[in-house]
């Protein structure tokens, strides 16, 4: 049988799995871009933000994918 994602209920409200994964993208995608910071890596990117944005983006289909199931 294939498995359903079902919603998570915190504090009683019901969130849909991806808005988790969601939120857990980018706060992963704002540490990783704070490291590329602290050790100025982010000077040889073009645009900063379109690389938070990336890494938001790559953050959450593989958190929506392997650790929190959509």
């Amino acid at each position: 049988m294939q498995y359903l994602p079902s919603e998570f209920a915190i504090g009683g409200v019901y969130f849909p799995p991806l808005l988790i994964a969601g939120i857990l993208g980018v706060v992963a995608a704002l540490l990783t871009a704070m490291l590329l910071n602290r050790y100025r890596l982010s000077r040889l990117f073009y645009y900063p933000p379109l690389v938070f944005l990336a890494l938001a983006v790559i953050y959450t289909g593989l958190l929506g994918t392997f650790v929190i199931p959509v």
